[in-house]
């Protein structure tokens, strides 16, 4: 396995709880964003942990002006205060350049020129078209991962992938039925995502990783990153999204609105009702220092049923 990863992580205690938040700053953050920043800050919290705040700015063509400081802000406003520097990935892109060299080297990594309208042929699922094809490499390429049939010294690593959610339960995924060879450099010379948010736990020694349940579907993938990689896999839980009145996840994309900071107490009752922790009444008004505390005090993750639901 690969080993070298653990020289970029800090020397945390052993059994130290690391949580983190890891917006992208495409627009500031609205009510999902904040149940997702909430419920991870509680739960690193209740376990006397550190709370990380990553910003995953890997995509410029996506970004808004701004939106970075913007997001920061805002989290400041409603206390969900953040330990050590905020880490940006746009800063980070020598480390990834240097995993991806030392997966190629392993034989790991395969170019791949195949189009849009070639990915859409296949259904979905990248059947390993470009596996055995030699790429001109002067031209446009991506650069895949192999999931399956890898060589000699990764042939122990198992495809199918299971997991226990701490909060959607027992999850099981064939990758090479559901996902096929994963993007880790992209035609455009971009990261993908699937790179640098494992790389990043690795060097950051996350332990929690409490997100979105849109998220769900990808992690058996990072699952497979991580012990490639020969690194510790974090627990997942995946909490249930916010939902519009048509049923779609709150997100920028479907024009959710900003989060109003002047409103910080009442948006975090509100946050911590969705999460099914039923905060008392008295304190729909109270300011966010007041609300938060009874969060911390009054924190279950058992309250938190599978699946999604609107608030």
């Amino acid at each position: 396995m690969i080993t070298s990863l653990a020289t970029l992580s800090p020397l945390n205690p052993p059994d130290t709880y690391v949580g983190r938040f890891a917006p992208s700053p495409t627009g500031p953050l609205h009510f999902g964003s904040l149940v997702s920043a909430l419920v991870s800050y509680l739960h690193a919290r209740m376990h006397k942990g550190s709370w990380l705040v990553r910003m995953e700015d890997l995509d410029p063509p996506r970004e808004q002006a701004g939106a970075a400081d913007a997001i920061l802000r805002c989290l400041d406003e409603h206390q969900l205060h953040w330990d050590g520097p905020v880490l940006y990935q746009s800063q980070r892109l020598s480390a990834y350049e240097e995993v991806l060299e030392t997966l190629r080297n392993e034989d790991l990594l395969y170019a791949c020129n195949c189009t849009r309208q070639d990915l859409q042929a296949m259904g979905g699922i990248y059947n390993g078209r470009c596996r055995n094809r030699t790429i001109d490499l002067d031209q446009p390429h991506a650069w895949r991962l192999k999931l399956y049939d890898l060589p000699p010294d990764y042939a122990a690593l198992d495809q199918d992938v299971c997991f226990a959610d701490l909060i959607q339960g027992e999850q099981r995924q064939n990758l090479r039925d559901t996902a096929g060879d994963q993007i880790l450099k992209r035609k455009d010379d971009l990261f993908a995502y699937q790179l640098a948010v494992v790389v990043d736990d690795i060097a950051q020694q996350v332990t929690h990783i409490i997100r979105g349940n849109d998220l769900l579907e990808v992690t058996a993938r990072q699952i497979f990153f991580f012990r490639l990689l020969g690194a510790a896999v974090p627990e997942f839980g995946h909490v249930p999204l916010v939902l519009n009145e048509q049923g779609q996840k709150l997100s920028k994309q479907n024009l959710a609105p900003p989060l109003d900071s002047t409103n910080a107490g009442n948006n975090l009752w509100h946050a911590l009702q969705f999460l099914g922790q039923n905060p008392p009444l008295a304190l729909i008004k109270a300011s966010a220092t007041d609300v938060l505390e009874w969060g911390k005090a009054h924190w279950h993750m058992s309250h938190l049923k599978p699946g999604n639901r609107a608030p």
